[in-house]
Order: structure tokens, then sequence, then C-alpha cells
């Protein structure tokens, strides 16, 4: 199988079912935020950390590529007149949002509480997972302009809001774990 198809040279590339779009559609720009987390969650992975951390980074890995592949469909195209599914697409279930939940609480429960907003820095994996926590917040609201105009499963969405607070305290639990500081944002007073 060749990468390269030639298909796209004109500015189009095709959704899952077949239906070409320009490369600039809200539907692509998700889709395409989506992958670039993707990404940067690889990075995340690839840091040194303890082996859940890393084995729950690459389930969330999976489930972006289902969250991907949600956006890349076009919903004309994923049911049949008789109703059923055309496409074989895996789906974002309400499990998957729990599983986040449970995990933000598990390890909010060994840090520090909260007191001001925090700097991203400290430490490369920190703030490699603030970049990827800064991607999901563009992916979700892109997936949000998309949902307005041609709405899916709101799992979906869910799912994405949910990821990027996770996201977050990773960065608060790595900096615990790796012995950095966290840098608390103190508003400068005037006068």
């Amino acid at each position: 199988m060749k990468i390269y198809t030639k298909t796209g040279d004109k500015g189009t590339t095709a959704l899952f079912g077949g239906t070409r779009v320009s490369k600039k559609h809200i539907r692509i720009d998700s889709y395409g935020t989506i992958d670039e987390l993707n990404a940067w969650v690889g990075l995340i992975r690839d840091q040194e950390m303890d082996t859940y951390t890393k084995s729950l980074l690459s389930l969330i890995q999976h489930k972006l590529f289902t969250v991907g592949a949600i956006l890349a469909t076009d919903p004309e195209k994923a049911i049949l007149k008789n109703g059923k599914e055309r496409l074989n697409i895996p789906k974002i279930d309400a499990s998957d949002i729990e599983l986040l939940e449970n995990e933000m609480d598990i390890m909010n429960e060994s840090l520090p509480p909260m007191t001001h907003f925090i700097l991203p820095g400290g430490h490369t994996t920190v703030s490699y997972c603030h970049i990827a926590r800064t991607v999901c917040r563009r992916a979700e609201r892109m997936a949000t302009e998309l949902f307005e105009k041609e709405p899916f499963d709101e799992n979906v969405m869910s799912y994405i809001n949910r990821l990027s607070d996770f996201l977050f305290v990773l960065a608060r639990k790595l900096s615990n774990d790796l012995k950095a500081d966290e840098i608390k944002w103190i508003p400068e007073k005037k006068g």
C-alpha cells in the first residue's frame, strides 16, 4: 500500500465513508487536532515514569484514535436507511469517561491541595503534559464547533473535556513524582 495517493493535491480529503471535503473543513481541523494531541500523549508516554501511567497513556492513545475515527466520519454515511450502522466504528462510552475521572481522583489523593493557579513548567515531562492539555482544549473548541453544525455522540465531547482535566492532574502528579517545583501564579500587586 502506498502512503501517497495524490487525491489530496487539490486541497480536498476523504472522510471515513468516502465523502470528500476541503482540508480546511472544521471536521478535518477537529480530528487533525485529536491526531496532534495523540502525538503529544505519545511523547509524554515516552518519558521516564511508572509503568502503570505509561499503560494508561497507551489506552488513552487508543481511545483518541476512536475519537478521531468518529470525528472523521460523515454522519450521513455512517447510518444506513434502515437505521443500522454502515461503518464499524468503535464508541466512546460512559466507562471511558469514568476511567479518567477515577484516575484523577486517585492522583488527587496523593497531591497537595491546589491553592493557586499553576504556571506550566518545572520539568520537561511536566511541560509536555501541559502542552498536551492545551492541545486537548483546542481540540475541544474545534469539536464543539463541529458538534454545533453536525452533532455526533455526546460522549466524545465529554471524553475530550475530561481528558484535558486528566492531563492537568497528571502534570501535577508528574511534578510530584519528579520532585519538580510547581510554580504558583501569584498576580503582581500594582502600586
